[in-house]
């Protein structure tokens, strides 16, 4: 396991064999998500899906809240100084909740605290959730003026429009209790046990063929929106069948021992 290091930003970075962590580390502002902590994570995440050795993300938080969102004592004071304000996908640089479900590798969000505004749009561009009891999630953009761009588009797309548009339009939050019986958590387990539990998770991945792993993610992400036929002709990621790591996995798998992938 190599050391933590932290940016200036606040986030903490840190390798776990095949793992990387991801840790959001301004719990004096709720891990609010600054340009910079913004511009950090994306350049993270964008590692993470370069370098073969990383085979899954997990993203998680220290403090009482995973993510409030937007730091908006930074955008008022932006807006104090006249500074324009561009909306998410008029920006130079990436979006990061695109950027997070772009990323090749599963990404895991360990939840033990409130995700709300941005954060709770960061934990649904995540693949996987695992979260404790009692957490507040939603998406409260509608009571201060802001557009929640991303959790607009993607919300009604993982539960029932009715439901969405309801947490959309009135800006109430739910409990975590609730939204694992919409499907949106993979785990609910005490405050204590999410982040291992999200590393369990995120290692028994990164146990698998990395080439299958990333291709059934590529396939599952891009063809969600496509008619059947046209989502199994996708030819998208790398292809586990024509792989090196496909003989090996079959060879281990007769011979009884634990594969040796290489990621090809």
């Amino acid at each position: 396991m190599a050391d933590a290091q932290r940016r200036e930003s606040g986030l903490v970075v840190e390798e776990r064999g095949h793992v990387r962590v991801l840790t959001l580390d301004r719990p004096e502002r709720r891990n609010a998500l600054s340009t910079a902590l913004q511009a950090d994570l994306v350049e993270e995440l964008l590692r993470a899906g370069e370098d073969g050795d990383v085979r899954a993300v997990v993203l998680a938080a220290n403090g009482p809240a995973f993510c409030a969102g937007f730091d908006l004592d930074e955008i008022r004071e932006q807006d104090r100084r006249g500074e324009r304000f561009r909306p998410p996908m008029d920006r130079p640089t990436r979006a990061l909740f695109e950027v997070v479900t772009e990323v090749p590798v599963p990404v895991v969000a360990a939840i033990a605290g409130a995700a709300v505004a941005g954060g709770f749009e960061l934990a649904l561009a995540c693949d996987l959730r695992v979260v404790a009891p009692g957490v507040r999630m939603g998406l409260p953009e509608a009571k201060i003026g802001m557009g929640a761009n991303f959790g607009s588009v993607v919300l009604p797309k993982r539960i029932p429009m009715g439901i969405a548009l309801e947490l959309l339009y009135t800006g109430e939050y739910v409990t975590s209790e609730v939204a694992e019986r919409w499907g949106l958590v993979n785990r609910l387990v005490p405050a204590d046990d999410v982040l291992p539990t999200a590393l369990r998770l995120a290692e028994a991945i990164a146990a698998n063929a990395p080439v299958s792993v990333r291709r059934m993610k590529a396939t599952a992400v891009k063809g969600l929106e496509l008619p059947l036929w046209q989502a199994l002709r996708l030819d998208v990621g790398p292809n586990p069948y024509l792989s090196e790591d496909r003989v090996e996995g079959i060879a281990a798998q007769r011979e009884k021992r634990p594969p040796r992938w290489t990621g090809r």
